[in-house]
């Protein structure tokens, strides 16, 4: 919690146009602080000049075993210009936590002047038994209050500082930008926003595979006869309502533990799991096996299926959390400025509250489809057998598609490969049932689906990895600006924060900027960007002098969670722009994906403004 603070610590000026550097005081000074141990509890005081604040959620205290529960009395609530309605300390405050057995504690704090400027968090180190400040800590201390000055917005030191506080709307990542947004809004626009959100999240490769569940829920549900759209709607209901529950409930846990636990969910055997239950399934679509419950238990809940259907509800509310977990949007935007708002804001209820209307958002074309399916299928009959072939074809690609993550880009289109192969087959087999015109269309859609796959499986054999161009490189043809990017890109692997600073103070060294790419095996927007920007010839040409670097989180494990921590980072993928100086140009940080052109501007901004001491 206490590194994410550090992602939103920007300098501003006051508003008055008389106001000066020399008008403020120094951190130390606006902010006096003493502590003193008993026994195994510190106690850190503040005492707070007239006219300055601190703010109760910027308090934190951590020892080498990681943070500490920390007790503070009850605030002042006001509405500050920066982090919206927030608790604050006027005159003096008291801290108290328990230390334990711990050698080293180290305090974070942050507070504002009331004429507008905010200062950028301060942190100290100290020995736990003699709480005398140790070196490092007054000289990192040092550097926290060479930043203290005040930057105008838009100056080449403001738009550089990685520990800035916050800055305008027009020079924050994207990221940075939603959650200073949600912190200046009132909830309602916030609940609205992120149901708007939701919507346009539906129609992104990590959510449409949701339509194809919910209707085989609601085919799945139809027995005797045709549903009434009732039974759609509820089901819907029933699948949505956990689904949007579930991102609150993570969302909220995620931020409050300092982790993205949907990473964990996105573990290797995790996904193998679950590609091999949608197979089975498959299987089972396809009249392979049977997937049933013994005769005479099976009739005793069809009797109580005749009074009730929750049987129906739980599976499809178990469908929605499993879906949220598995198929919900991937590391977005979107998603990474709530995770930020939750944690910066210390309040958990609006963050969670805001994850909640993006999930609804998803949700509400799903809605749709479960409340107009009843009246858009046929009624039963002989159909439903082809039906069900199409639904299990749906399960094979849903396979393929998580598969995808833990799979090497051609054994993927090979997986797919074989996919159309079989779709073929059963295409050009269901047409001889069909009369006239739809017996042509079946075939040849057979015949396309038959010859694309041969050419993906083709392909695949050749180390070919994209679907829509499985002879590029048999062809020479394709993106006249791709090529191969592990021949002219080459990353150096880093997995802690004292080798990064290692490298980006040797860059600094040489006048070189420096790009840090935060990645992992199962992150499929990771992959996109790999081919898509880093593939490009433009890109890897403005990336030749600039020093790359990549840090992998796929195993989530401690590592891999301090450094995200360290460095405000909730997931892949996400890109850092450093400069020549070694510090991160924080408002130009990608989250999510982005065109090669996208990049390449966010690149020129940093290039084009390099950051010297004249500039100060």
């Amino acid at each position: 919690m206490a590194a994410l603070m550090l992602v939103f610590a920007t300098p501003a000026l006051a508003e008055s146009p008389f106001a000066s550097q020399e008008d403020f005081l120094s951190a130390e000074q606006a902010f006096s602080l003493s502590v003193s141990r008993d026994d195994d509890t510190l106690t850190a005081e503040w005492d707070i000049a007239p006219d300055y604040y601190l703010y109760r959620h910027r308090f934190s205290v951590e020892t080498e075993d990681g943070p500490v529960d920390v007790e503070l009395p009850k605030g002042e609530i006001i509405e500050d210009d920066y982090f919206g309605r927030s608790e604050v300390y006027h005159h003096q405050v008291a801290l108290r936590a328990a230390l334990g057995d711990a050698e080293q504690v180290t305090l974070t704090w942050q507070g504002c002047a009331e004429a507008g400027l905010c200062y950028s968090p301060q942190q100290r180190t100290f020995d736990a038994d003699t709480l005398t400040a140790s070196s490092e800590a007054d000289s990192a201390n040092a550097l926290d209050n060479a930043s203290d000055t005040t930057l105008e917005p838009g100056t080449d030191d403001a738009a550089s500082s990685s520990d800035a506080s916050p800055t305008s709307d027009a020079a924050q990542a994207d990221d940075q930008r939603l959650a200073s947004q949600l912190a200046d809004a009132r909830l309602g626009w916030v609940l609205l926003a992120f149901f708007g959100m939701g919507l346009l999240l539906t129609f992104t490769p990590c959510v449409l595979p949701m339509v194809p569940i919910l209707s085989s829920l609601i085919v799945g549900a139809t027995r005797d006869g045709r549903p009434r759209m009732r039974d759609g709607a509820v089901l819907s209901l029933a699948y949505i309502l956990p689904m949007a529950t579930t991102y609150a409930g993570l969302g909220v846990i995620a931020a409050l533990a300092g982790a993205n636990l949907q990473m964990l969910f996105q573990a290797p055997t995790f996904i193998a799991s679950f590609a091999a239950l949608f197979v089975l399934l498959a299987l089972a679509m396809f009249g392979v096996f049977e997937l049933a419950l013994p005769r005479g238990l099976r009739a005793q809940l069809d009797e109580r299926m005749e009074r009730q259907r929750g049987g129906r509800l739980k599976g499809a509310a178990i469908m929605g959390v499993l879906s949220a977990l598995l198929v919900g949007p991937c590391m977005t935007a979107p998603l990474a400025g709530a995770l930020l708002y939750i944690a910066e804001s210390g309040n958990a209820w609006h963050g969670g509250l805001a994850l909640w209307a993006l999930g609804l958002g998803m949700g509400a074309p799903l809605f749709a489809v479960g409340l107009l399916g009843p009246r858009i299928l046929p009624r039963p009959g002989a159909w439903m057998t082809r039906v069900r072939a199409v639904f299990g074809f749906v399960l094979l690609g849903m396979a393929v598609w998580f598969a995808a993550r833990i799979l090497s880009p051609s054994l993927e289109m090979a997986a797919w490969g074989a996919l159309l192969i079989g779709l073929a087959q059963a295409s050009w087999t269901t047409a001889h049932a069909l009369h006239d015109a739809l017996r042509v269309l079946g075939r040849s859609l057979g015949m396309l689906f038959g010859v694309w796959g041969i050419l993906m499986l083709i392909g695949a054999a050749g180390g070919q990895h994209d679907p829509l161009r499985p002879l590029a490189g048999f062809t020479g043809s394709g993106d006249p600006h791709a090529t191969e990017t592990s021949s002219t890109l080459s990353f150096e692997t880093v997995d802690n924060r004292d080798a990064l600073n290692a490298r980006l103070e040797e860059a600094a060294a040489q006048q070189r900027q420096t790009l840090v790419e935060f990645t992992a095996d199962w992150c499929i927007s990771c992959e996109v960007i790999e081919e898509e920007v880093f593939g490009d010839a433009r890109v890897q040409a403005a990336l030749e002098d600039v020093q790359l670097l990549r840090i992998d989180v796929t195993d989530n494990n401690a590592a891999d969670q301090t450094i995200m921590q360290a460095l405000g980072v909730v997931g892949p993928p996400t890109l850092l722009l450093y400069g020549a100086d070694g510090r991160e140009r924080r408002d130009n940080r990608i989250v999510g994906e982005l065109s090669a052109e996208e990049f390449l501007s966010r690149l020129e901004r940093v290039q084009g403004t390099p950051r010297t001491r004249d500039d100060a």
